[in-house]
């Protein structure tokens, strides 16, 4: 008798089909259509059909949801079971299998590339506003490339890609750039548990580095003397801020980008002299810089001061995102004076360093000290920012007045000094 039972029930799913399922109509209530071993297909009131899985986990009943019909056809279904029913036999939960999967990739789906880029720029905003935008335009190049991809599934080679259309096109530099910015996002994504290896970690020394250019500068007296003669030109035709800013810059030995932000609080007209922290150095030392100022960069300042007013910055410029002169602003400037290629705003340091210490015979270890950079003593020990402040001072005013004298025109500069400052181990 139950013989003939199962026989007729296998007669009977032997019968089940596509078709079959397709036309079976719903009832008052849900019912389901078995096709065995607990798979079955739910058919409700509404018309729906549900492939569903009734297993037993850990003597707990459980149902599995397979899809509905007929996006999920019969024998997709049949496959779905089998792959439950293998699961369930080496002693995994399908359910707990299915979920595990399902946050698997959803974790993937938020924790794309540019998803990375979008948190990392907020968790880890840049200093300025011009960084900002130096970062962004930077990663847009790997955005392009794979910024809807898994951070986790991003390769060396993707990566490489993406530097090597760069370095084909010239732009060494750039290449260089994008990789460390990729980098940088990598390690963030491993910081915050995103990810387990940084792929650009094995990119070093795969293609050539950037060849380092030294920044263009006027070092020759004669063509100082030329340069600062066209810079006084620029007076008739420049704004007030780019005119004080060309004035100033061989006066202070400082970089561009700390001239341009320079802040009227930092300045001390009493004391002579400008203090703040270089950004270079904020994060690692956090020691002030001071700069004493000239007879002549002090009659800068008060002119800047007496038309601008005592604002944030010294250079305010509102219209600019950052508050103060625009970075375009000194190098703009030079190239309308015909110096494009020949003079930047970076190259007024290594004039400073370069003809201080050839022609006013100043130590090299003291004009290192006054361009911010680390100088020890003979014990290893770094020189305090107040270090040969005296010295420095004579400086900074016997700079001043042999930039005055190439500015005439004079073709023997002399310069007549007490002593020159003490050497600096």
């Amino acid at each position: 008798m139950n013989d003939d039972k199962s026989t007729a029930q296998r007669d009977t799913l032997k019968r089940i089909t596509h078709k079959t399922l397709e036309a079976a109509k719903p009832a008052a209530k849900a019912y389901p259509i078995a096709i065995g071993n607990g798979l079955k297909l739910q058919v409700f009131p509404n018309g729906s059909k549900l492939w569903l899985y009734r297993y037993r986990f850990n003597n707990k009943a459980n149902i599995y949801s397979i899809g509905s019909f007929p996006d999920v056809s019969l024998s997709e279904a049949k496959d779905k079971h089998k792959e439950a029913r293998d699961l369930l036999a080496n002693g995994t939960d399908p359910n707990r299998q299915k979920k595990a999967k399902k946050q698997a990739s959803k974790f993937k789906q938020e924790n794309t590339f540019e998803a990375m880029v979008n948190e990392w720029a907020i968790k880890k905003p840049a200093k300025t506003a011009s960084t900002a935008r130096g970062n962004k335009r930077l990663l847009a190049y790997a955005i392009k490339a794979f910024g809807n991809m898994p951070i986790s599934e991003i390769t060396a080679p993707m990566v490489l890609q993406v530097c090597d259309a760069k370095r084909d096109a010239g732009t060494i530099e750039t290449a260089n750039r994008i990789k460390i910015k990729c980098g940088q996002i990598f390690r963030y994504a491993i910081a915050t548990g995103r990810l387990t290896v940084d792929p650009t970690a094995g990119l070093r020394g795969s293609r050539e580095a950037p060849q380092s250019t030294p920044h263009k500068a006027v070092i020759k007296p004669v063509e100082i003397g030329a340069l600062l003669r066209s810079l006084d030109t620029y007076q008739d035709r420049g704004q007030l801020n780019t005119v004080c800013a060309l004035s100033l810059a061989p006066l202070v030995f400082v970089r561009p980008g700390e001239l341009r932000g320079a802040r009227w609080a930092d300045i001390n007209f009493d004391a002579a002299e400008w203090r703040y922290t270089p950004p270079k150095t904020r994060n690692k030392t956090a020691v002030d810089l001071i700069v004493p100022l000239s007879r002549q960069a002090i009659a800068i300042l008060r002119k800047l001061e007496a038309i601008n007013g005592r604002t944030e910055f010294v250079f305010n410029a509102p219209g600019n995102s950052e508050g103060f002169l625009s970075s375009g602003a000194v190098s703009g400037a030079l190239k309308r004076l015909g110096y494009q290629g020949v003079m930047t705003g970076h190259g007024f340091r290594a004039m400073a360093r370069t003809v201080a210490r050839e022609e006013l015979n100043f130590p090299a270890s003291l004009l290192e000290m006054q361009l911010g950079h680390a100088i020890k003593d003979p014990n290893g020990r770094a020189y305090d920012r107040t270090s040969f402040l005296p010295e420095r001072r004579e400086m900074m005013q016997a700079w001043a007045d042999y930039l005055d004298v190439l500015r005439i025109g004079a073709e023997v500069v002399p310069i007549t000094r007490k002593a020159l400052p003490p050497r600096i181990a």
